[in-house]
């Protein structure tokens, strides 16, 4: 069983991402698929062909206008990573007007222009305002289509295919919408692991001030009081000096346990914390981690963690990249495996440093190329202690 982390919420966010675009493309596909059915069984050749080429335009247009909703930023004022998408628009409208006029459509015409419309990422508050705008006018090139046609024509076109194509300028609106609030939460999800490890950091920072401020303080008094007493009681000064020793190794032996504890992060956190930094590297990440791999040696593994990530950034060099923590045969198999797609110099100490900690644990370490694909497998007996 997978424990939710920062890996799988980003496949998530991917996922939902795709299952947005293809609903809107294959929406768009369906509803032009069944107005070329009807236009070539009952108009001439040339309105057909017109009308695919009006279609191919404004469906290559729709893609293109969610590629670019993809990748624009989400905060207004970032205008950096903004680029010009009014050319889309332009010719996803003309490729709108083409298709309808080839159809015979006032209706299919505003529907294609309007979907252009709402494939754009408006500000706050103007989105809804224009979709009611869209709709309006949508209906009233709907009450037109109605007046304008026959008995015959009024079923099929205005009630079958109009209600149909229709829908997919506000299906689509509200689609990005909720792909919006999908990606704003994951933002916000990421701020607060930022978060977290700011506070992390300020609350080490915070405990070692005071350990060393302490200790500093007794050390600097006995020494002060070592060279005034120096003269007149050498004993005296010496075992002052012996004093200031033995508080240097008391804030020495205290650092190393706060260091201790400030490392002792669960190996789920540990490998979350992994993940994301491959990702943030630019690598897709999957990530399997057992229900109860917090009781895993995290003084054990957790290095061995931040080691094979840092070997994956120096010397991978691929796209992708799988984290495992598993428990089997009562051993404790951490497995990470990445594709290498170039030489980037050597692994240099780090899997013989890997080797060597995971053997005084009685502990095996297995690594290798298999293709393209670079793997380590550490296991560790399970129970086994730091």
């Amino acid at each position: 069983m997978s424990t939710p982390t920062a890996a799988s919420h980003a496949r998530d966010v991917r996922v939902t991402w795709w299952y947005t675009v293809v609903s809107i493309v294959m929406l768009q596909i369906f509803g032009l698929v069944v107005w070329a059915l009807v236009l070539v069984l009952n108009e001439p050749v040339l309105n057909a062909v017109l009308f695919l080429l009006g279609a191919a335009g404004s469906t290559a247009s729709a893609i293109l206008l969610l590629v670019h909703y993809r990748r624009e930023p989400l905060d207004e004022g970032d205008t950096a990573a903004r680029r010009p998408v009014w050319p889309l628009v332009v010719a996803g409208v003309a490729s709108a007007a083409l298709a309808g006029a080839a159809a015979g459509s006032l209706l299919l015409g505003t529907t294609l222009a309007a979907q252009m419309l709402c494939l754009l990422r408006w500000r706050s508050g103007i989105r809804i305002r224009l979709v009611l705008l869209l709709v309006a006018l949508i209906i009233a090139a709907w009450v037109i289509e109605a007046t304008r046609l026959g008995p015959a024509g009024y079923v099929a076109r205005v009630l079958a295919m109009g209600v149909f194509i229709a829908m997919l300028p506000p299906l689509s609106a509200t689609s990005l919408w909720w792909w919006d609030i999908v990606r704003e939460l994951d933002r916000a999800r990421r701020a607060e692991g930022r978060l977290a490890a700011a506070q992390e950091r300020l609350r080490l920072a915070s405990d070692l001030h005071d350990l060393q401020g302490h200790h500093l303080q007794v050390i600097a008094l006995q020494l002060e009081l070592a060279e005034k007493t120096l003269a007149r009681d050498p004993a005296a000064a010496v075992e002052q000096v012996r004093l200031a020793r033995a508080s240097v190794d008391e804030a020495r032996r205290g650092t190393r346990e706060l260091a201790t504890r400030f490392r002792g992060v669960p190996l789920p956190d540990e490998l979350a914390n992994a993940a994301d930094l491959l990702r943030a590297a630019g690598l897709r990440v999957d990530l399997d981690i057992a229900p109860d791999a917090a009781n895993a040696p995290a003084d054990v593994l957790g290095p061995v963690v931040r080691e094979c990530t840092t070997n994956v950034l120096k010397h991978g060099g691929g796209v992708s990249a799988s984290l495992s923590l598993l428990r089997r045969d009562g051993a404790w198999v951490f497995t990470i495996e990445n594709d290498v797609r170039e030489v980037r110099g050597t692994g240099g100490t780090g899997l013989d440093g890997i080797a060597d900690r995971i053997g005084r644990v009685q502990g095996t370490v297995d690594a290798g190329h298999a293709g393209d694909r670079f793997r380590v497998t550490v296991s560790v007996p399970a129970g086994v202690m730091a």
